[in-house]
């Protein structure tokens, strides 16, 4: 079986210096998102901060990808391609962005409202974000992925929302995805063991409705196949002993 990359203190201290940029960025982005911006407009300013932060967007250009964020509106999933969407009063859109600083990948992900969300789509919202707080609660050096897995399984389920389950977390550091990947459901116990000083992106992608989803004809956007909302947030975090550190 693989094991995780470890990663030594001098590599986690470049890390922290990417996700701070990225976390500053997702922070910025946040304010600007309002009824009647572009999806494109929310794209351009993240490229922007990140290169001026003397960083680079680590999606644009990975295996194709045209832009800086992906941006996944209401029942659009992932993989979002920013463009002339214009964002409505209500709405819900989930902004995942990276960084590449000095060699060094962070991933990290925001879902928030345009304006005031509905009930429903604040509830999904809320679930989400707390599914990523539990799981961030017991990581430590020792876990094992399925542990991770179910916490997320089971916050979403007794929230009465669903985890997307052909999306996954995974390893980040030298690369965009390394091993492990993680899913959002699973059994305790079971996966492979997470050491200190492997590097990790968790990111529970949960739904209202039904978990299935359908790829749109540009090869990228995943969508909800029934429609339903879908929400998204991620952090880069350091395993270490006894705990862990939010590096994105």
């Amino acid at each position: 079986m693989s094991s995780c990359h470890v990663y030594t203190e001098g590599d986690i201290a470049l890390l922290r210096k990417g996700g701070a940029i990225l976390r500053r960025c997702l922070q910025m982005l946040k304010k600007e998102v309002q009824p009647g911006v572009t999806t494109g407009a929310l794209d351009r300013k993240a490229e922007e901060f990140i290169r001026a932060h003397g960083a680079v967007p680590a999606f644009k250009g990975y295996q194709g990808f045209p832009a800086t964020l992906c941006t996944s509106v209401n029942e659009e999933c992932v993989h979002g391609i920013p463009g002339e969407r214009v964002l409505q009063e209500g709405d819900i859109i989930a902004m995942d962005c990276g960084v590449l600083l000095d060699g060094y990948y962070t991933d990290a992900c925001i879902t928030v409202p345009v304006g005031t969300a509905g009930k429903e789509a604040s509830h999904l919202m809320d679930v989400t974000k707390g599914a990523l707080d539990a799981v961030v609660a017991i990581i430590k050096a020792g876990v094992r992925v399925g542990d991770l897995s179910a916490t997320i399984q089971k916050y979403a389920e007794e929230g009465g929302c669903v985890p997307v389950r052909s999306l996954t977390g995974h390893g980040v550091g030298r690369n965009l995805h390394e091993f492990p990947d993680i899913p959002n459901f699973g059994k305790a116990g079971s996966g492979p063991l997470l050491p200190a000083g492997c590097i990790i992106a968790v990111e529970p992608i949960l739904a209202l409705g039904d978990y299935q989803v359908v790829q749109q004809p540009d090869g990228w956007l995943l969508s909800m196949r029934d429609g339903g909302l879908s929400a998204h947030f991620e952090h880069t975090i350091a395993v270490i002993e006894g705990g862990c550190e939010i590096l994105a």
